[in-house]
């Protein structure tokens, strides 16, 4: 009886905490006009990144993704998506359990003191849970 109060409090307190988590560091990865496609420039970037992960295993990691205002909604709302995917793929394929991956694509970035090529991006949260 006692273990189990034990589990049931270690759980009670990850549930409470699940939304605490405390932003590490930001990546941004970006992307070319219209494209999901990672380029080598990216996968140098997320290697960084899967070795942090790797490193720390309390870092979990948030990607959202966004496009420049060109384009019908819709369709940046599924760019979004495919660049996030790709990005998510990408740290998969490294050994990144995917469950400590979050991902949203978000579409189209209105922000006009952003330049048009730095809203084709994926950001990168790196976050760790505050206990």
């Amino acid at each position: 009886m006692a273990k189990a109060e034990g589990v049931d409090s270690r759980l009670t307190k990850l549930w409470n905490n699940r939304y605490n988590a405390k932003l590490v560091e930001t990546v941004n990865v970006q992307f070319g006009f219209n494209r999901s496609e990672l380029d080598d420039g990216a996968q140098t970037t997320l290697l960084g990144l899967v070795k942090e992960m790797q490193a720390n295993p309390g870092v979990t990691v948030e990607l959202v993704g966004y496009t420049d205002m060109k384009g019908a909604r819709d369709y940046n709302y599924n760019l979004s998506q495919r660049r996030v995917e790709s990005v998510r793929r990408f740290l998969v394929e490294q050994g990144v359990q995917i469950g400590r991956i979050q991902a949203v694509g978000l579409g189209a970035l209105s922000d006009p003191a952003t330049p048009e090529a730095q809203k084709r991006r994926v950001a990168a949260k790196l976050m760790i849970d505050q206990d």
